[in-house]
């Protein structure tokens, strides 16, 4: 079996001249070994690491692959829950954030890979928590199954400042930052003194740039803010401690995970593509076999 997450790895740049790569395009997958030269994993072993878009895939760097102990976790959430966006968004929020209970907590592009354990985790923390998705459903998936004490479409709202400010009146103390552009500019004017910002991601940069700017930066100064943007790489000490911790959580019912998952290899490249326009609703997973 092997599961994919789409990473786009197409082409190289040397001696000033643009070489195209022809190999299969990479990412985060989950696999089952065929054959091995590597004493530490057999035929049969479950791994995790970067594989490639196909349906066999020859890993000569075997140092990065984990070993997956099945059990009652869906293999699939190897690559969410208890994959990167997970420990992204365990780093994030426990390392960066520096959470207190009762913290009033907003997270952006909330009911995806990321954003959806960031909330979860706040409120286990006792955080009052909302946040924000592109469509109605998307909106209700968040206040009725993942557990946001509220959250509102963004596209819906004409003014992002009034509206931060009819969901936290009293201020934000954490923004886990995953969209960037006019959602930050808006943000950094409704923070709490002292507020933390982790900046995960800013997915409205992926597609054009962004000529109009951050207008409202003055209010790090004012506000007293730390904004600090991160890696999950940097945390990676912390990740048996995270597969644990979550891990329990799932088994105990007090964390739940979406993924949106396409069946097929032929499905992949929409499945990317749907990725810059939000039709995927939680971690976008491919499914290249069922064996």
């Amino acid at each position: 079996m092997v599961l994919t997450y789409p990473h786009l790895f197409l082409a190289s740049l040397e001696c000033n001249r643009l070489h195209v790569v022809m190999k299969p395009i990479e990412g985060f997958g989950v696999a089952k070994v065929v054959d091995s030269g590597d004493p530490n994993f057999r035929p049969g072993d479950i791994v995790s690491g970067f594989t490639g878009w196909e349906e066999y895939s020859l890993i000569i760097n075997t140092k990065d692959l984990r070993k997956i102990q099945q059990d009652d976790i869906p293999l699939s959430y190897h690559l969410g829950l208890l994959g990167m966006p997970g420990f992204t968004a365990y780093a994030g929020f426990y390392e960066v954030c520096s959470p207190k209970e009762g913290d009033h907590v907003f997270v952006s592009a909330a009911s995806g890979a990321v954003g959806q354990i960031v909330g979860q985790l706040a409120k286990l923390r006792g955080c009052y928590v909302v946040g924000s998705a592109g469509t109605k459903e998307k909106v209700e998936l968040l206040k009725n199954r993942l557990g946001f004490d509220d959250a509102f479409n963004y596209k819906e709202e004409k003014n992002l400042e009034g509206a931060l400010k009819r969901y936290f009146p009293e201020g934000i103390d954490i923004y886990f930052e995953n969209v960037g552009g006019s959602m930050l500019d808006a943000v950094l004017l409704n923070m709490r003194i002292h507020g933390r910002i982790a900046v995960c991601g800013m997915v409205s940069q992926h597609s054009y740039h962004d000529e109009e700017g951050i207008h409202n930066l003055f209010a790090l100064i004012t506000k007293r803010l730390r904004m600090q943007g991160f890696l999950q790489s940097d945390y990676l000490h912390l990740f048996p401690q995270f597969v644990e911790q979550v891990g329990a959580f799932y088994r105990q019912g007090k964390i739940v995970y979406i993924e949106d998952m396409s069946e097929g290899l032929e499905s992949a490249p929409a499945a990317l593509a749907g990725l810059f326009t939000g039709k995927n609703v939680g971690k976008q997973v491919v499914r290249v076999s069922r064996d």
